[in-house]
């Protein structure tokens, strides 16, 4: 079965693209399962490089529009990637909730920014010390053991950074690995970080991400992979790195599964 649940949209102002094209070329690549997860607005605080609050009933028209004009060649589910922030705590509840007409399908954990509440977060992507991996990763691994998300985005994304891994980062990996184990949670093998293709870091030349070194330690676990395509444009619902991610994953003998419900 083909299917991805990492799918972005124009909203998001960094992707190209309404929902009806990424369905349309979902469709045509044969997939069977489409799930759109743009990156979530949050009430009271714009991080940027998302839609607005006041946007999100309109997300919803437009995957609903898709869902209906593509019912006979795919299934589509609607969600929102999304940072877990402990004081967020009610709106996880208030996306979840079966009463809520703004209800989510699934929520993806993407931990860009972290921190105990909005105002007093950091970005993954501008860190400079190996030591800020650890509190990031203790963030991950309190959201997994909340109940709100269906698997958690690019959990190594952390190497993106040009940032000499250590003990620290070493530490980081083994945070989120224990609690993935231990709260059954899935871990995503993301494509984005393949499409960035080679670069040079201080540990030699590699992908910014998916790092291997983190994959490799899933081998003979039981800790369930998925792969995202991270989509920014509807072309990349399934393409060249999404079968390269497959490959790999296969090589490592990941545990790979490819459906949510």
């Amino acid at each position: 079965m083909r299917s991805n649940f990492h799918t972005h949209t124009y909203l998001c102002k960094h992707a190209n693209g309404a929902p009806v094209d990424y369905a349309r070329s979902a469709a045509d690549n044969g997939m069977d399962v489409l799930g759109f997860s743009d990156h979530a607005p949050f009430p009271e605080k714009d991080f940027g490089y998302r839609m607005e609050y006041s946007e999100l009933e309109k997300y919803i028209s437009e995957t609903d529009i898709a869902k209906n004009q593509f019912k006979d060649k795919l299934r589509i589910y609607t969600g929102l990637e999304i940072e877990y922030i402990p004081s967020c705590d009610q709106y996880y509840r208030f996306l979840k909730d079966k009463d809520n007409e703004l209800r989510m399908d699934y929520l993806v954990l993407g931990e860009h920014y972290f921190g105990s509440e909005p105002e007093k977060v950091k970005n993954i992507a501008f860190v400079d010390n190996s030591s800020d991996f650890i509190e990031y990763a203790e963030y991950i691994a309190e959201a997994l053991s909340k109940p709100y998300f269906a698997f958690c985005a690019h959990p190594d994304i952390m190497f993106k950074q040009h940032i000499k891994p250590d003990k620290n980062s070493e530490k980081a990996c083994r945070i989120i690995l224990d609690a993935a184990e231990k709260y059954d949670s899935i871990l995503e093998f993301n494509a984005n970080g393949l499409r960035r293709g080679l670069q040079k870091y201080p540990d030699g030349i590699r992908y910014p991400y998916p790092y291997i070194p983190f994959w490799e330690e899933l081998k003979g676990s039981s800790i369930r992979v998925i792969i995202g395509a991270d989509s920014h444009i509807p072309e990349q619902v399934w393409d060249a790195s999404v079968e390269e991610a497959y490959r790999i994953c296969k090589e490592m003998r990941l545990n790979l599964i490819n459906n949510l419900f």
